[in-house]
């Protein structure tokens, strides 16, 4: 029997969307007042969501390791930062279609890594704002 299992955790960061390839200008007509040059912060909702067989004791996957892994690839990188100043965000701009894509990954190594569950990461979903949110699933 496979099921899903989706947690969420809370995060804040901040970040200022702009790309040293494009003029002032262009910066402030594609990405308008999230070109502030003082940057911007969000409180961001991760939703992670794993699926796989439901074990011998019930479970996808043990929230203790799913959650160390969220703490130690995720939060503990991203919480309380400002996000271009992270090397994960060196060549590109720290959208939260790019976080949630590196989030994404960072996981699915981690899990990949660890084989602490038999459960495969489905995707993640981040919330920005009450009207925006994104999801990724790999490629």
């Amino acid at each position: 029997m496979k099921a899903h299992l989706s947690r969420r955790y809370r995060f804040s960061a901040s970040h200022r969307l702009h790309s040293e390839q494009m003029s002032d200008a262009e910066n402030r007509a594609i990405y308008g007042k999230c070109n502030n040059p003082y940057g911007h912060g969000h409180n961001y909702v991760l939703e992670v969501t794993v699926s796989g067989q439901v074990d011998p004791n019930g479970m996808v996957c043990n929230l203790v390791d799913l959650d160390e892994s969220v703490n130690r690839e995720v939060l503990s990188r991203f919480d309380i930062e400002n996000l271009n100043m992270r090397p994960e965000f060196a060549d590109s701009v720290p959208t939260t279609e790019n976080l949630c894509t590196v989030i994404f990954d960072l996981l699915n190594q981690d899990i990949l890594k660890r084989k602490f569950t038999q459960a495969h990461l489905e995707r993640v979903r981040l919330e920005e704002t009450m009207m925006n949110s994104f999801e990724y699933s790999g490629d």
